[in-house]
């Protein structure tokens, strides 16, 4: 442990130092009797003391929350010595909060050990190291501090808070694995379709008996199977529009958590594809473990400035599959994410773009000609939305505060009727 001088052991080296001086300037040998306790103390106090045995241990009762939520570090302190004054400190990074003391004091008895509890509060989603401690002890004497850090960090994963979700985008073309979107063909299923004269062949718990009996002759159910879907969300980090605490990126990533989780809940299969100043992609597939990858790979998600001009060739093939439903979440403030997104769109693939709208981070400013310059950039924005549209590729824009369900209806009912004018 360092060891640091602590205002005690100044104050007596000072009256010390100040009688000595004086005896010798002033001729006056009662001058070094006062001074001498003050010497003594502090010779016997530098001789005598001694570092504190401290030992510090931390815990984290689990390595995954969700954002808003508590975990709890358990803070074990144990010395041989006895310390009667410790103060302890728990760094904790930005996004990480805790309403206990921090820095906390306490006194150790000899062979004592204590526990303490941290609460720690996720306030923003991220990969976290958590354990960072320093400690801070005096001598029996007060004369000396010693100080100390120890190197405990754990890791700790924060996700972001998604939404529920009624419905999700059914892609236009669907895979041969069992799922829970519903084809346009039929089938075997639970979705109805239509009805037609029994043929044979046909199973008889397929007998639709209330047709049967109104026609005088059987008639079957025909059903719409349930197929899987191969689902990418395309997370737009090239730039972002941020105020305060809140980003377009924040909104981006929450939303992407949500749709991650419940296509896969579906039994879907989901990719991610983070397209910015540092590409990150991970290939569709399904289950559980692929939850956690992709939550994990939108922890990563940052915005890096780059100036380079990248193609959505870089990526591979497998990333992007033949029949995959791409989910675009971007702001739409980079020429390099619009022009990939309409590439997309160009090569066949079926794009859907959810604008995380940056207006309500942008304010205008309070000139005429910044004012004007705002009106022109929201003018600017809703040709952009026009140039989508033109090439049949729904976008909706999503602010701050409204349900992500409300932005995928819309989605739903641009292309409920895009297929109706196509047909």
């Amino acid at each position: 442990m360092s060891r640091a001088a602590t205002p005690k052991l100044g104050a007596y080296a000072g009256l010390a130092g100040v009688g000595l001086l004086a005896a010798l300037v002033l001729g006056r040998a009662e001058l070094a009797v006062l001074a001498a306790p003050f010497a003594l103390v502090l010779f016997f106090g530098l001789a005598l003391s001694e570092a504190p045995d401290v030992r510090v241990d931390l815990e984290i009762d689990r390595e995954r929350q969700v954002e808003g939520e508590e975990v709890n570090a358990s803070l074990e302190v144990r010395t041989h010595l006895p310390v009667p004054r410790l103060e302890l400190l728990v760094s904790l990074p930005d996004g990480l909060e805790s309403d206990a003391p921090n820095p906390v004091l306490i006194a150790l008895d000899l062979d004592e050990r204590r526990e303490l509890e941290v609460p720690l509060r996720c306030e923003h989603w991220g990969a976290y190291l958590v354990g960072q401690v320093f400690v801070r002890a005096q001598d029996r004497f007060g004369l000396l501090a010693y100080e100390r850090s120890y190197d405990l960090r754990r890791p700790l994963k924060v996700y972001p808070r998604g939404e529920g979700l009624d419905k999700l985008l059914r892609p236009l073309q669907t895979l041969s694995f069992a799922g829970s979107q519903t084809t346009g063909t039929r089938g075997e299923g639970i979705e109805f379709a239509d009805l037609r004269p029994f043929a044979p062949g046909d199973r008889i718990r397929r007998i639709n008996w209330r047709a049967t009996a109104r026609r005088g002759e059987p008639w079957v159910n025909e059903t719409h199977p349930e197929r899987n879907t191969d689902v990418v969300i395309f997370l737009d980090t090239f730039a972002e529009a941020r105020s305060g605490a809140g980003s377009t990126l924040d909104l981006a990533v929450q939303a992407a958590g949500s749709l991650a989780a419940h296509y896969i809940r579906a039994k879907d299969r989901v990719g991610l594809v983070a397209f910015g100043g540092v590409l990150n992609w991970l290939t569709v597939s399904g289950g559980v473990t692929q939850l956690y990858r992709v939550l994990d790979s939108l922890l990563d998600a940052e915005i890096f400035l780059s100036y380079a001009w990248k193609e959505i060739e870089i990526l591979p093939r497998r990333t992007l599959p033949p029949h995959a439903l791409v989910v675009a979440l971007s702001p739409l403030l980079d020429e390099r994410s619009v022009r990939a997104l309409i590439d997309l769109r160009a090569r066949g693939f079926d794009l859907a773009v959810v604008e995380i709208s940056p207006v309500p981070f942008v304010e205008p400013g309070p000139d005429e000609l910044d004012k004007l310059a705002y009106r022109l950039w929201l003018l600017r924005r809703d040709a952009l939305r026009a140039s989508y549209l033109r090439v049949g590729v729904p976008v909706v824009e999503w602010r701050q505060g409204d349900p992500l369900q409300a932005a995928l209806e819309e989605v739903r009912t641009f292309r409920r009727h895009a297929r109706v004018t196509r047909a």
